[in-house]
């Protein structure tokens, strides 16, 4: 790949499959608008694992750099020079940046974007976690629930294959991961924090068993929103973060790697993320 000088790096995109749904351009573009980027531009392209390798090998020297979604997060790994610490403890980079040398560096920014959306609500410290799920985002959710829980965190899980992954990212992570069936996901309502990371209408029956005392939920979806189980959150008086709030945050961190610049107009984006979503 040629050289870059930051005249030439002006193009940015999501890549994943599907890709459709996605609001990142919409983030993205809303950012450049509020701050007169008029020669930035953010696309969509839909890549698969078999694609990645020839698509990002026949780039030219107008890009920034690309935001990741799955199923390519772990695929672009034997494909980067290097790849910071936060994306190498889970194994999952969501943001590929482009030096002006022409190195292919990886981050995760979902990791740090969790924690900021965490400490906007005022979660800064928790005594106990919980996690639903034990996918992919699963993984980064964890990491970030390390950092500020200072208890065991327990992961509710389908099968004995996803325990076990879910206890060997503790053991990476220096966490301490207890382990639950999913029929028993309900207990987790009495952790200060419960992140929710699994499919929409996953925790859908969840909803009926909330407490009348609860903490924070952090559900990663966006869309539909509100889901069955933040609404029934929400009406028992405990705070929600939205998957839109970490869109919104670890987007922002994407854009600030990406342009260079010190801080992303996260105002913009959130309104344009919403809007966006109003008219879905």
């Amino acid at each position: 790949m040629p050289a870059r000088t930051s005249e030439t790096r002006h193009r940015a995109a999501v890549l994943g499959s599907p890709i459709g749904h996605s609001l990142s351009p919409v983030l993205h573009n809303a950012a450049y608008a509020a701050l007169g980027l008029d020669d930035w531009s953010y696309d969509r392209f839909d890549v698969d694992e078999a694609a990645l390798p020839g698509f990002i090998g026949e780039l030219d020297d107008s890009w920034a750099g690309f935001s990741l979604t799955m199923p390519l997060k772990r695929a672009v790994i034997p494909l980067l020079d290097e790849i910071s610490e936060t994306a190498a403890a889970v194994e999952a980079v969501n943001t590929l940046v482009f030096r002006e040398d022409g190195r292919r560096v990886g981050d995760n920014t979902d990791i740090p974007g969790m924690l900021a959306a965490l400490r906007e609500r005022g979660i800064e410290k928790v005594g106990s976690a919980a996690i639903l799920g034990a996918g992919a985002t699963a993984s980064s959710a964890l990491a970030a629930v390390a950092r500020i829980c200072d208890g065991p965190v327990t992961a509710y899980v389908r099968s004995e294959a996803r325990a076990e992954e879910m206890r060997g990212w503790g053991e990476r992570l220096g966490v301490e991961v207890r382990t639950a069936d999913w029929e028993k996901a309900a207990r987790s309502f009495t952790a200060e924090l419960v992140v929710a990371t699994t499919p929409a209408g996953t925790t859908n029956a969840l909803a009926e068993s909330v407490p009348t005392t609860v903490g924070t939920l952090f559900d990663v979806l966006y869309d539909p929103w509100p889901t069955a189980l933040a609404s029934a959150w929400s009406d028992h008086g405990g705070k929600v973060v939205s998957g839109l709030d970490l869109l919104v945050h670890q987007a922002g961190l994407q854009f600030e790697q990406m342009t260079g610049l010190p801080q992303a107009p996260l105002a913009a984006m959130r309104e344009a993320g919403e809007r966006a979503l109003a008219s879905r």
